[in-house]
């Protein structure tokens, strides 16, 4: 079901959406493109949309969805159609949409635009070996795209499995325009035939995101700049179809102080860490609202230098955004995803709320009763009074921790060694359910594979995560303290242990 549209003579009312995947933790990206979406809908009257992309079975995390759903909220986005809201367009998960995909693929092999692929997956990787050993660009070699239609019938009595590819012209190039960049062109060429429909039935991000615009009735694409490259096999899909294109804005990226893309590497991407921190909502939204590059910034030196004079430009509130955010001053440069700022911003908040409000904040927060209800446990048969609940349990209410080398390094290990495992075990939690089971199991796996005893592994991780050799249960705190806080609590030891053996080195010259 499509939504209602407007006559010919007269403009289709603007509906922009937001599809995230529920892989993990939700990202500071998706609030970043749901906020410029959210207000680009504002601001012409139109209508904001969440879509549910969870068609990547082998990545979907089943609390994901919810978390999506909370974070969003939690930063001040409201949406008017969705899984969890309804609407007249519905289902909003992928998932739940697959036969549409398939009769639409139906539609483009009947057409010509797509053909059925029988290559199995081991004969495209050798494929793929083969073009790289030759020194060329890894690219589907067609062999299926020229098979006769008495072939095709042929294999499929086998009951030979298949894909269904996009047939992308062979030569020649094509334009689309990006409402911030103007036209681009890519030659045919350097577009691969690609995937439609997975062996496993499924669509690929491609074909589900197409017909789902399409019969949602979305007007403008504003989605992460990553996906420019994808754009023209969207555009040859739309003209295969005969549909109406929407407009294309592709955002800049959020960079690190680097310019780096941002990543889980250098910076917290996860909402929930930024939420469960103590960062205030509005502060992030307002944030992200200057991430956007449609309004006003101050320099990271005038933050750091203390020498701010704090404009109304700087810090506003959602329905000021939508007033005064303008998408033709977005800078296509990267904006610089800057903690420095984030937290001078999220002070300036604190600092406006009442005593009580500031009281209420922290009672949400650093001591919801949520929370201490899940540490308490962890030291209630390790106190004699309750005035050391504080020594024992400092580290689940600090920000930083930071161990010195007597307590996290083991005996008999260098420094190099340890540090070396110590990232080994980032990874291996970065990847781990965040159950105790599974983290360690995850742990145990890791230590026989490179040879360190459970008690030097374990005792690691304790020092790094506490500061000291001695705390309530390791596995218990992890997961009272949280898989985001966890690893950047993680992440952060690695970089200052990388820092000062850069300053010893330096000393040594």
């Amino acid at each position: 079901m499509t939504p209602e549209t407007t006559t010919a003579s007269s403009p289709r009312k603007t509906r922009v959406r937001i599809a995230p995947s529920p892989t993990g933790d939700p990202h500071v990206g998706t609030a970043y493109i749901g906020l410029l979406n959210y207000l680009f809908a504002r601001q012409r009257g139109g209508e904001f949309i969440l879509r549910i992309e969870d068609t990547d079975r082998s990545r979907f995390v089943a609390s994901s969805e919810q978390m999506i759903f909370d974070a969003l909220r939690w930063v001040g986005l409201e949406w008017a159609e969705g899984p969890d809201v309804g609407g007249p367009c519905g289902p909003y998960r992928q998932s739940e949409r697959t036969e549409i995909y398939r009769e639409h693929c139906n539609m483009l092999l009947a057409s010509g635009h797509a053909y059925r692929a029988f290559e199995t997956a081991e004969e495209l990787e050798a494929e793929r070996k083969a073009q790289l050993a030759a020194k060329q660009p890894p690219r589907y070699a067609g062999r299926s795209r020229y098979m006769s239609e008495e072939e095709v019938q042929a294999a499929l009595a086998e009951g030979k499995p298949f894909t269904v590819r996009l047939k992308v012209p062979s030569e020649g190039a094509m334009t689309f325009r990006d409402e911030l960049r103007g036209d681009i062109t890519f030659d045919y060429t350097n577009v691969d035939d690609q995937v439609l429909l997975k062996s496993d039935g499924f669509p690929t991000y491609h074909l589900a995101n197409v017909v789902d615009d399409h019969l949602m009735g979305i007007t403008d694409v504003i989605r992460a700049e990553e996906w420019i490259s994808s754009t023209p096999k969207h555009v040859l899909l739309y003209k295969a179809f005969g549909w109406e294109m929407p407009k294309f804005w592709h955002m800049p990226l959020l960079r690190n102080v680097d310019k780096s893309k941002i990543s889980k590497r250098k910076n917290p991407v996860s909402l929930n860490y930024y939420r469960d921190s103590g960062y205030l909502p509005q502060a992030m939204l307002n944030f992200l609202g200057l991430m956007g590059g449609g309004m006003a910034q101050l320099t990271e030196q005038q933050i750091v230098s203390g020498n701010v004079n704090t404009k109304e430009s700087d810090i506003f509130s959602l329905e000021e955004m939508t007033e005064r955010f303008d998408f033709s001053r977005i800078s296509l440069g990267g904006p610089v995803f800057d903690l420095v700022k984030l937290k001078w911003l999220n002070g300036e908040y604190l600092r406006k709320l009442s005593p009580e409000d500031f009281f209420q904040a922290l009672r949400r927060t650093v001591f919801s009763d949520e929370y201490l209800r899940a540490v308490a446990p962890l030291v209630q048969n390790r106190l004699e009074t309750l005035g050391a609940f504080g020594d024992m349990t400092m580290f689940l209410f600090s920000d930083n921790v930071l161990p010195p080398e007597n307590v996290w390094l083991p005996k008999k290990r260098t420094a190099e060694e340890t540090l070396a495992f110590a990232a080994e075990l980032l990874l291996t939690l970065e990847a781990s359910a965040w159950e105790a089971s599974e983290i360690e199991a995850a742990m145990k796996k890791l230590g026989e594979e490179k040879q360190w005893s459970v008690k030097e592994n374990f005792m690691l991780l304790r020092a790094i995560l506490t500061g000291s050799t001695q705390s309530p249960p390791l596995m218990e705190s992890l997961i009272v303290f949280g898989k985001a806080r966890s690893l950047d609590r993680m992440r952060r030891f690695l970089e200052t242990q990388k820092k000062l053996q850069v300053q010893a080195s330096r000393k040594q010259q």
